[in-house]
């Protein structure tokens, strides 16, 4: 059997009584990070085996785990901390385990995306977990004018060396006025919740520099009506403008065209008038 469990995402009072009891009877842990595993089991005074499994050596060690699983022994899959899979690895073990045949169980609890939800004041009907942005900023920005029209609560993770970097972003291709909360080191000693607008957490980030450390999940509101309907047309300019800073026109005329699916040439059209002058450079 291979369980999928939860661990806490900062404070540790937060594990579950069943996961301890799986975590403690299985015959073989998976942890994305083993430092971080071992401090875990040593709290709570489990002994059991760990072996290392994240992102760089997911293919390789898949096979070995299904044979494992196959042999007959259990297997628990824990990331660094909250729930498995969720921005952490682990999708291509649980797809192969299914497909085998092994029975698959969620020992569900902490999750940093749904913990951040329950406590930033934003609508929770309906959300859209985005996880980390690209890294490069014209891409960044691309994703962000794609998500731009979106009705849905946006739920994302960042990295502290990307989050001022990030907001200034969301500033330029969003606006300052949309709803907007930051939080920082849930459940830990230094938890921080920010915001009310874009403009207030990023003034916020940029002014206090402990804004910037730690684990950090970003929310945002969905977009109004008149923001997915009449002013379809200034997004489109906002969109140019962003890109066109970044790419050669074509490469944002091909962007644009495919985010927002109006005709290439209108988009063309709108381009030329947003790029700037050469001369005025």
């Amino acid at each position: 059997m291979l369980y999928v469990v939860a661990t806490p995402i900062g404070n540790l009072g937060d594990i579950t009584q069943r996961a301890v009891e799986v975590l403690r009877g299985v015959d073989l842990i998976a942890a994305e990070d083993t430092r971080r595993c071992r401090q875990l089991l040593a709290h709570f005074g489990i002994a059991c085996p760990v072996t290392a499994y994240h992102d760089h050596n997911e293919t390789q060690r898949s096979a070995g785990l299904l044979r494992t699983l196959r042999d007959g022994g259990s297997v628990a899959l824990v990331s660094d901390a909250g729930t498995p899979l969720i921005s952490d690895p682990g999708f291509r073990l649980v797809r192969e385990a299914r497909e085998a045949g092994i029975r698959v169980v969620a020992v569900p609890g902490p999750c940093a995306a749904v913990a951040a939800l329950s406590v930033a004041g934003l609508p929770t009907d309906r959300f859209v977990f985005e996880g980390f942005l690209p890294a490069r900023r014209a891409a960044r920005q691309a994703r962000l004018g794609e998500l731009l029209a979106e009705s849905r609560t946006l739920v994302i993770y960042e990295s502290p060396r990307r989050v001022l970097e990030t907001l200034r972003d969301v500033a330029q291709v969003f606006g300052g006025a949309r709803p907007c909360t930051l939080a920082r080191e849930l459940t830990k000693l230094h938890e921080t919740l920010l915001g009310a607008n874009v403009a207030e957490v990023l003034a916020a980030v940029e002014s206090d520099p402990e804004q910037q450390l730690g684990e950090i999940v970003l929310l945002l509101g969905g977009a109004a009506e008149r923001e997915r309907t009449g002013d379809a047309v200034a997004s489109l300019d906002t969109m140019l403008a962003v890109l066109l800073e970044h790419l050669p026109l074509s490469e944002a005329v091909a962007c644009v065209t495919r985010i927002s699916g109006r005709p290439r040439n209108e988009v063309y059209r709108a381009a030329l008038a947003a790029r700037p002058d050469p001369v005025a450079r």
